[in-house]
This record gives C-alpha cells, sequence and structure tokens, in this order.
C-alpha cells in the first residue's frame, strides 16, 4: 500500500520528532508525569505555540482543520516520545465535540483559549456499569424550566480533575441503552457542588470519577438537540480511536526500535545476543506485528467517511490490543528483568500501551464489534 504524506505532513511530523528528541526525553517526561496535574503546562503552551493544539480543530473555528492523516503522523510521533499530556482528552475528546456540537457564542468562548493552552476539557461518559458500551447511560438530565438537573456519576474521566469545562453525557429520554435520549452538556468543572475523586492510573495519567447530585445547568449549555448526543458522540470516539491506534503504533515501532539496539549491545557467551537465531526471529515477529498494524491504520485513515469506516475502525483497535500485547510483552523478556524496571523506559511504554488497548473498546469488544458488522456485497 502506498500511503505518502503531504508536504505540510512531512513537516508536522518532523517538527514533532525534532521537539521531542531535543526537548522531551525520558527523564522529562517522568518529571512531568509526577506533577500534581500529571503534565507540565509550560510544556503544554509550547504545543498551542507550535499549533499542535489547533490540528484537529476545524477552520471555520479557528483550528488548522487537520483531516485524520494529519492527527495520525501528530500523535504516532507523541507515541514515539510517550508524551504525556492530556492532548487525547482536551483536543480530541472535549475539543472534538465542542467544534462539532456547541452553539457559535459557547464555541467560542471555549475553543480560543483551548487552541491558545490556557484551557483544560475533559469528556465525562463512561460509568460504573457501562463498560465500553457509550450508549449505557444512567446519569438523569430531567427538565425544569429553562434549567436541566443533572443526578449521577461518571467514572475514569480523563483530565477530570484538572478540566476547566466538562461535557457530560447524560439521558433526557429513553431507556438505560437507547442510543436515543442521550445529551450533552457543557458544565463548569470548577462547581463546588461537583464531588470528586482523583487518581492515577497504571500509565501515570491523572483521571477522576465525579459525581452529580441535583446539578442544575443551564439549557443553552447543551450541545445539539436534546437526545441526539450519540451520534456526536460516536463521531469524535472514531476520531479518537484513530488517534489513539496511531499513538500506540508509534509505541510499537518505539519498543521494537529500543529492543532491536538493545540485543545488538547485550552480549552474552561473548557475543551479542542479536546473533542468536531464535531472538532473530522474534525480532522479526515484533517488526511484522508493527507493519500489520500499519497497514491497517492506513486502511481506517482512507476509509474515513466511506461505507468500510466501522469495519476498518473496528479491525484497527482490534489489532492494537493483539499486537500491543505481542510487541510489549516480546519488549521486556527480551530486555530481561531489566524490562520491567522503573528506571527503564520500556516498562512506561508498555503500561501505556495497555491503557490504549482499555481507552474506548478494548480488543476483545472491538473483535465482538466487527463480528456483528457484515461483509459488504
Amino acid at each position: 500500500m502506498h500511503f505518502n504524506l503531504s508536504e505540510e505532513q512531512a513537516m508536522l511530523q518532523a517538527s514533532t520528532a525534532r521537539f521531542i528528541k531535543q526537548q522531551y526525553p525520558f527523564e522529562v517526561r517522568q518529571r512531568h508525569v509526577a506533577l500534581p496535574e500529571g503534565f507540565d503546562r509550560a510544556t503544554w503552551e509550547q504545543f498551542a505555540e507550535l499549533g499542535w493544539l489547533s490540528v484537529p480543530i476545524s477552520e471555520a473555528s479557528g483550528g488548522f482543520g487537520g483531516n485524520a492523516a494529519d492527527t495520525m503522523v501528530l500523535m504516532e510521533e507523541m507515541g514515539k516520545g510517550l508524551i504525556a499530556t492530556p492532548y487525547v482528552a482536551t483536543v480530541l475528546l472535549f475539543g472534538g465535540l465542542i467544534d462539532r456540537g456547541a452553539p457559535a457564542q459557547l464555541k467560542e468562548s471555549l475553543l480560543e483559549p483551548l487552541i491558545s493552552g490556557q484551557l483544560q476539557g475533559a469528556f465525562a461518559y463512561q460509568e460504573r456499569q457501562s463498560r465500553h458500551n457509550m450508549a449505557d447511560v444512567k446519569t438523569t438530565a430531567t427538565r425544569d424550566g429553562n434549567n436541566y438537573v443533572l443526578s449521577g456519576e461518571k467514572t475514569l474521566v480523563l483530565n477530570g480533575a484538572v478540566a476547566d469545562h466538562l461535557v457530560v453525557s447524560a439521558r433526557t429520554s429513553g431507556d438505560q441503552f437507547d442510543t436515543s435520549g442521550i445529551s450533552l452538556f457543557v458544565i463548569d468543572a470548577n462547581n463546588p457542588e461537583l464531588q470528586k475523586t482523583a487518581y492515577r492510573l497504571m500509565d501515570g495519567q491523572l483521571v477522576a470519577n465525579i459525581g452529580f447530585n441535583n446539578l442544575n445547568v443551564k439549557a443553552t449549555q447543551i450541545l445539539g438537540e436534546e437526545g441526539d448526543g450519540y451520534d456526536l458522540i460516536k463521531q469524535v470516539a472514531n476520531n479518537t480511536i484513530l488517534a489513539l491506534s496511531a499513538e500506540g503504533l508509534g509505541i510499537m515501532n518505539k519498543l521494537t526500535e529500543t529492543t532491536r539496539e538493545y540485543t545488538k549491545a547485550r552480549k552474552q557467551f561473548g557475543v551479542q545476543i542479536s546473533s542468536f537465531q531464535v531472538l532473530q526471529h522474534r525480532m522479526v515477529d515484533m517488526f511484522m506485528a508493527c507493519e500489520q498494524t500499519r497497514s491497517l491504520m492506513y486502511r481506517a485513515v482512507c476509509s474515513v467517511g466511506s461505507d468500510d469506516a466501522e469495519r476498518s475502525l473496528h479491525a484497527l483497535k482490534f489489532m492494537i490490543g493483539r499486537n500491543g500485547r505481542q510487541v510489549g510483552s516480546e519488549a521486556i523478556q527480551l530486555h530481561g528483568g531489566m524490562g520491567i524496571t522503573d528506571e527503564l523506559s520500556v516498562g512506561h511504554y508498555v503500561k501505556r500501551l495497555m491503557m490504549i488497548n482499555t481507552l474506548l473498546g478494548d480488543a476483545d469488544y472491538h473483535q465482538q464489534q466487527l463480528a456483528h458488522i457484515s461483509l459488504p456485497e
């Protein structure tokens, strides 16, 4: 498959790789993750200056208007650098929902500071019982004059502890699993009536459980039409799955490269272990896993907007989970005991790869979804 980058995409790829090499080594990443907010604000402002925060935002909203390939290029390089920022939560999820669904005045007030690096956002959609089903919503929003009253709880909200604003999915009509009847609300994340419990996941990112106890929200804070939020969620979730998969592919390639270099440097019985045929076979398996995933990535990017888009996306996310597990396991095993130490980057890359597998549906979930989609005629 031939997939050539445009001149702008090549420049974006080069600038991201250069930034990581010069300013974001693994040691810096570790210091940033250990900060109270889980990332460095100064680095986030650099992202804004470089234009990265505007890449997936439409031109009409003041962004770059990048397509799936533009986001893929950026996220793959971020994966290689194991960059720890709320890019997925703030730009792709929150920003994507606001860009596509907010009324003009609300869009302008939120996206301008987001693109300039002054606003943090989050999307609160997951609940304790929902697993990977984004239509499983028990949080309710009841109409009360010109307001809505929100009640319920959202869990594992990415960037929820730091966000200035939240987009919250809530049910305004229908039953628990109905795709219709779900509405999206923008709320102030600093409202003292919110109940927040912040904690870290295995990859170091900060998340929060957020409770809503009869919280009043103005009707003007709704995205799109009442009850039609699920279609908007699916659009943004699909774009984010592509981006996360690109990040995962970047991590897989980095792990393969790091492991290859280690086997060249490590000696046993007086020779480099890279000369052992059995290890060469395992390295080839890692390389092939990366190439298979890249082919599916290109297919998914090229099929955006087509009838085959959903099948390609499910297949890609399944492949990220399956092949990512293979590459991660081989990287740790070939590094020996060092592979699981905090001092070495390998284990941290693998942890992030494991989290990418679980976000927006793991490999098993997407395999099940793929099985329910009939082949095109």
